[in-house]
């Protein structure tokens, strides 16, 4: 596998694995002391730490009801990003949100998430 493959196949899987609700697949794919950053003052901002921490993570998300649409999957010559837009709506708020999902390899593994959004006060307003 290329340098570039091996990112563009760990993205995959990891896009494959949040939108089925395959938490044991999404822990797979982390190093034990993973991290993710989220912005915003909400239910799921902030930074949680351990690959446990962030398969909760995110169940919270996917508990939502969130349709993950996967625009692009960015490679690096080590690293990766999701470029997703992300939607939900509930009887109060309408969540409709472009993101970039950046994810720091090492090793084969996710060792941290920090996320990138067109639209934090929208997510602050959904994810209450």
């Amino acid at each position: 596998m290329s340098t570039n493959e091996a990112p563009l196949a760990l993205g995959r899987s990891f896009h494959q694995a949040l939108v089925s609700g395959d938490w044991d697949g999404i822990r797979a794919l982390l190093h034990d002391d993973a991290t993710w950053t989220l912005p915003g003052d909400n239910a799921i901002s902030g930074t949680v730490d351990g690959a446990d921490a962030v398969v909760e993570r995110a169940q919270l998300i996917a508990s939502y009801g969130l349709d993950f649409e996967l625009l692009h999957i960015l490679v690096s010559g080590e690293n990766m990003a999701l470029s997703l837009h992300n939607t939900a709506r509930r009887e109060d708020a309408v969540l409709d949100e472009y993101l970039a999902t950046v994810c720091r390899l090492r090793d084969g593994k996710i060792a941290a998430i920090e996320t990138y959004l067109s639209d934090v006060p929208g997510m602050n307003a959904f994810f209450v």
